[in-house]
């Protein structure tokens, strides 16, 4: 799996996990962690770059992307929200083409939905494109992951609170942005019960592949 020259990876890795109870980063899915799972996911990115957002004195999260070329940001602000995060992540990628955006609690994200995101920005690299969320009697919505063009980092750097971004991709005309589906990234981890869930799908994808 390839990307395109100029995308960049930042991976959402510094929030407070308080429904959890504990850093989600570190929750362990089968023999990983989350947060090894998604660098290992998108280590097979080349020639991206990856940078990694986490929190202060996060030396475990450290360990975890031991062997794989990451770059650190340090988010001391994470307090304000997921867009202090994202914030973090535009500054270390100015000069990028695009920037993937990955949550790390994304627990059973496949290699085939994150090439189909890819594919699909390299069709059309000034659109944003964004996983599709369904919501009843509302149209849909776009989430992460997904992949901001450069055109519009000025703007995504101005998103404040957690759900910012997702505002400001409802906001944008049709032409500007494509939301695609993405079954393996529905599932979030921000529970217990969340975790469990994910346990048992990748479980059962290990048993039926």
């Amino acid at each position: 799996m390839n990307a395109a020259p100029g995308l960049h990876v930042v991976i959402l890795a510094a929030g407070f996990s308080s429904r959890l109870g504990r850093p989600k980063a570190l929750a362990r899915v089968r023999s990983s962690t989350l947060l090894r799972r998604t660098l290992r996911l998108v280590a097979r990115l080349a020639p991206a770059k990856i940078t990694l957002v986490l929190p202060p004195r996060a030396m475990r999260y450290r360990i975890e992307a031991r062997g794989l070329k990451v770059a650190f940001a340090v988010n001391s602000g994470r307090a304000a929200g997921l867009s202090s995060s994202v914030r973090l992540g535009l500054t270390r990628s100015r000069g990028s083409a695009a920037v993937l955006i990955l949550p790390v609690d994304l627990a059973a994200l496949s290699r085939r939905d994150l090439s189909r995101l890819i594919s699909r920005w390299r069709g059309a690299r000034r659109r944003l494109i964004a996983r599709r969320i369904d919501a009843p009697q509302r149209a849909a919505q776009g989430g992460a992951p997904l992949i901001l063009p450069r055109w519009l980092y000025a703007r995504a750097l101005a998103v404040t609170g957690d759900s910012g971004l997702r505002e400001l991709v409802r906001g944008l005309p049709v032409p500007q942005r494509a939301l695609i589906d993405l079954p393996s990234a529905a599932l979030d981890v921000d529970t217990s019960s969340d975790l469990g869930a994910a346990r048992q799908r990748l479980r059962r994808m290990s048993v039926n592949p």
